[in-house]
């Protein structure tokens, strides 16, 4: 799966951020009494999945058609209805239509940052950023707030994280990559698990017994210092990983059945939601997927219907026909979302550019009902109809799903607190 460079000429590399302690959020009292007066909606999830469509999709092609609007705006494509009454979609999508009983749509998303590195900041953590602070994606703090076994690392991107990974939290948080995405009928190779150029497992036993030893004679120099002792971390479990069996499993989808593997196209990013899919089975508990290509200025509709809607309809249709026949769909958070969605008013390119006032989001899993729209935009899809839902307000929905409090505090390096989520309100009514 391709990396994609945007039309603002941004590029994206990985970085970490030494770390801090945790805070304290909403005490058990409290919650109980909010739970028991109905200001707390129940959740569910034991793990997520952040499906990123890296350059910001269309929400007037996808998820949000305004068959209506006139010609300028509409657009060349058709809705098609879906398996729930009253809910259609773009024409493109047609596996998704068959499936929407298994998610729920936002639409009426909005927020003002138009450029991408900005928008999918503001995307991936919740929080609107700001140049005093980097705030931690969602992946990092659930690495922090949920266990996953010993053998497997709780937070995976496939096939990398960008940019947006620990924030102010340490490099212990941050995503294991598989630097690769997988391929059909082939076993993926991960990045740290392979043993190569005739590397056995006694020669990496004899390689950690020198390293406690150098650990020892230093002493507690290493644990000091916040980015040695992450660097401590991913070596221990990169060891743990490469010596169990289970963890090679988890990445090997030759250990599939015909019968979910039929039920994904054989390019990249269906292969990534089917890995998705049986990496949380086993116990990850956060994985990142990307989708890049949707950054149309130009040839908006010959994209979206040659490439990028097939795609997505075979790989999150799979995913989520999965998750469901595992019975994994209910304790598995998953969110879909662009850094943005494009102008309703088309281009003289056959394009639209970038939009934030208006796009989608897609949410299921973790006790939120699927089969049902929430918000809505105006006629033109230009912005929310009556009330926008924020970035913010999807965090703290996504989060409060796997049972994390939003408003819970952690502190920077400075000893600064910080809500996880600042501003954001949890949308009762998707798990009604």
């Amino acid at each position: 799966m391709a990396n994609h460079s945007y039309c603002d000429g941004v590029n994206r590399r990985d970085f970490l951020r030494v770390g801090a302690l945790a805070g304290i959020g909403l005490s058990l009292p409290n919650f109980l009494q909010l739970q028991a007066q109905g200001g707390v909606a129940s959740s569910k999830g034991k793990a997520a999945i952040y499906v990123r469509l890296s350059g910001g999709p269309s929400h007037m092609d996808t998820f949000d058609l305004k068959p209506n609007a006139p010609d300028t705006h509409r657009g060349e494509f058709k809705e098609i209805a879906t398996n729930v009454p009253g809910v259609r979609i773009s024409e493109h999508l047609p596996k998704l239509a068959q499936c929407a009983d298994k998610y729920t749509i936002l639409r009426g998303v909005s927020h003002t940052l138009a450029a991408h590195e900005l928008g999918s900041s503001y995307m991936m953590t919740g929080n609107r950023p700001i140049a005093s602070l980097r705030y931690p994606s969602y992946g990092a703090v659930v690495a922090r707030e949920m266990n996953a076994p010993e053998y497997l690392p709780p937070f995976v991107a496939i096939p990398s994280q960008g940019n947006y990974a620990t924030g102010f939290m340490g490099p212990e948080f941050g995503p294991f990559e598989t630097g690769s995405a997988p391929v059909a009928g082939r076993a993926l190779e991960v990045r740290g698990l392979a043993l190569r150029n005739g590397v056995t497992l006694e020669d990496v036993d004899r390689r950690q017994n020198l390293v406690k030893r150098y650990d020892t004679a230093f002493g507690d120099y290493a644990k000091d210092d916040k980015l040695l002792a992450g660097m401590d971390q991913f070596g221990q479990k990169a060891y743990e990983m490469m010596r169990s069996e289970k963890s090679r499993e988890a990445f090997d989808l030759r250990k599939e059945s015909e019968n979910v593997t039929k039920l994904f196209g054989t390019d990249s990013f269906s292969q990534s939601c089917l890995l998705a899919t049986r990496l949380v089975e086993s116990g990850v508990r956060f994985v990142t997927v990307t989708l890049g290509g949707w950054d149309t200025h130009d040839q908006n509709f010959a994209k979206l219907k040659d490439k990028n809607l097939p795609t997505l309809d075979a790989g999150l249709s799979g995913l989520f026909l999965t998750l469901a026949a595992k019975g994994l769909l209910d304790t598995t958070s998953v969110f879909v979302t662009g850094e943005f969605g494009r102008t309703p008013k088309i281009n003289d390119r056959a394009g639209r550019d970038h939009y934030p006032r208006a796009m989608f989001c897609l949410l299921a899993g973790g006790g939120i009902q699927g089969g049902r729209v929430i918000g809505e935009s105006d006629a033109k899809g230009e912005g929310p109809k009556d009330k926008a839902i924020t970035p913010d307000d999807v965090a703290a929905t996504y989060y409060h799903s796997l049972g994390i409090n939003p408003t819970k505090e952690y502190n920077t390096p400075s000893g600064r607190p910080v809500m996880i989520v600042r501003n954001g309100k949890v949308m009762n009514e998707l798990f009604a």
